[in-house]
């Protein structure tokens, strides 16, 4: 079989999907498109929302050629899927076509919005057509195309952190210190994933903002999949909690992790027994040798009160090591810093930073960890990832372009055509979709990446180029965007009304 995990390809999709075809009007093509429907967590502030994970989507999935082999298993599969344990619909004669005629390569067509792009609610990010007799297979896909919806969601969310430390390091750090900004935010996730795939997908959205991780499966693939060798993430040696009780005491602890790690970077937990009176008793012991070996001390707190927790360890750090004042008139603790990565959110992020400002710290002096609040508390309803119909020509040539406007749920209407996304001006570059007919001169955002099979000539950028993509849109583009012009409001307005005539009229359910 050619699927992964021993899977045929024809069931990478939802069981639904298989019965689409056989009843599907006929067409001589069919358009569908992908958007998110709403900014991260409904931010009312800042709806921006990074399109990431395609490529994987598309070479590991999208991209695999069909065999006989796997229509057989499919075929084996479905006679028991129905209800009863009968037989369930699907394309076979469809699927095997392709296969003799196309090289096994699924007969869709993908443009797509660059990785690493700032979009909006509403930005189209994909647009997906199929032909003739495959015009009903055009949303055979969609379950795994929207999948990602995941590194989306985490590259935001990594972005989103990003921009409040930074807020802060411009308030309270140096300018030649601003480079420890991209090691602020650490990915402690590896051990919340559900699977191994799960942490390299979402391990690697979080590497297009930030450096740190100890997630090595995202690491590695960065690096060596996407970047041509060259590194992105980086850690540094660490104690957890088996580390310091194995040990008799907490300062035998530190001071063997100090013989070993001690010139560098080196992380330890200090809350196994008491926070407060490790504080107290073995930091001062940690300062001394610090201080002569020219190393940096990183404490760790794992449970407690977040921000109490924090300054604590700030305030016994300035103690025992010192501090200077920098030129914004914020301490920089010497040979010293604080991480915290228990629980950290969004929120609580920004209560830590303005707490340690407020007691006269730079934000430089302290790290965040995230684990499952980065790579496993999110869910496709975030951002509200979709895709729909959007335009369908039938056998007759006549050509209905298609919105969805439930009058229970206004937040999921969509737009109706084909579309074409181009860079505003006006917004200092950010995308706006327009209907394809009516789009401006400049080029397409959308870019053709498969088209009945991988494209020839195509190559997927590197990821240092996506992460630079990245950097400078979400820099450059406004928080808040009109993401759609006004010539395809006003088109979705006329179908819309048109469409709702017919339902108030009974046509539409005759």
């Amino acid at each position: 079989m050619s699927g992964p995990f021993g899977l045929p390809l024809a069931l990478l999709t939802d069981s639904y999907k298989a019965s689409h075809a056989a009843v599907f009007p006929s067409a001589l093509s069919a358009t569908a498109y992908a958007e998110f429907r709403q900014p991260f967590n409904n931010d009312p502030s800042d709806h921006r929302m990074v399109f990431y994970g395609l490529q994987y989507i598309i070479t590991t999935y999208v991209s695999r050629v069909w065999t006989d082999t796997d229509v057989d298993t499919a075929k084996a599969f479905f006679s028991t899927h129905n209800a009863g344990h009968s037989a369930f619909p699907f394309p076979e004669t469809l699927f095997r076509k392709f296969v003799r005629e196309n090289n096994g390569h699924f007969p869709i067509r993908i443009y797509a919005m660059r990785e690493g792009s700032v979009v909006y609610p509403h930005t189209p990010v994909m647009q997906i057509s199929a032909r003739d007799e495959y015009a009903g297979l055009v949303t055979y896909l969609e379950s795994v195309l929207l999948m990602t919806w995941y590194p989306s969601a985490v590259a935001t969310l990594s972005r989103k952190a990003h921009t409040r430390i930074k807020e802060r390091y411009s308030q309270s750090v140096d300018d030649s210190a601003m480079w420890t900004l991209e090691s602020r935010m650490h990915d402690f996730g590896f051990r919340a994933c559900t699977c191994v795939e799960q942490s390299m997908l979402g391990g690697a959205a979080h590497l297009l903002t930030f450096a740190g991780s100890d997630t090595m499966s995202a690491a590695y693939y960065v690096q060596h999949v996407l970047n041509g060798g060259r590194p992105v993430a980086t850690s540094v040696p660490a104690t957890e909690h088996s580390v310091m009780t194995a040990y008799q005491s907490e300062r035998q602890a530190v001071m063997r992790v100090l013989d070993e790690y001690g010139k560098g970077v080196v992380a330890c937990v200090l809350d196994s027994y008491d926070y407060a009176r490790a504080l107290r008793d073995v930091l001062p012991i940690v300062a001394e040798r610090q201080v002569r070996d020219g190393g940096v001390f990183v404490i760790r707190p794992d449970s407690g009160d977040q921000v109490e927790a924090v300054l604590m360890g700030l305030q016994a750090a300035d103690k025992a090591f010192g501090s200077t004042l920098n030129s914004k008139g914020y301490k920089v603790i010497r040979n010293a810093s604080v991480i915290q990565g228990d629980g950290v959110t969004l929120d609580s992020l920004e209560r830590i930073l303005d707490a340690v400002l407020n007691a006269g710290f730079s934000a430089e002096c302290v790290g965040f960890g995230m684990g499952g609040g980065l790579l496993q508390k999110l869910d496709r309803d975030m951002m509200g990832m979709a895709v729909k119909l959007s335009s369908i020509t039938y056998e007759d040539g006549q050509t209905r372009d298609i919105m969805k406007f439930p009058k229970q749920g206004s937040s999921k209407v969509s737009l109706p055509g084909k579309f074409s996304v181009h860079a505003d001006a006006t917004q200092n570059g950010a995308p706006v979709a327009y209907r394809a007919s009516h789009a401006p001169s400049d080029p397409d955002l959308l870019q053709l990446v498969y088209d009945c099979g991988p494209v020839p000539g195509h190559t997927w950028d590197s990821f240092d180029a996506v992460r630079a993509r990245l950097d400078d849109q979400w820099t450059r583009f406004p928080k808040i965007a009109r993401a759609v012009s006004d010539d395809l409001l006003d088109y979705q307005k006329l179908i819309h009304d048109r469409q709702e005539q017919r339902v108030n009229d009974g046509s539409a359910f005759a």
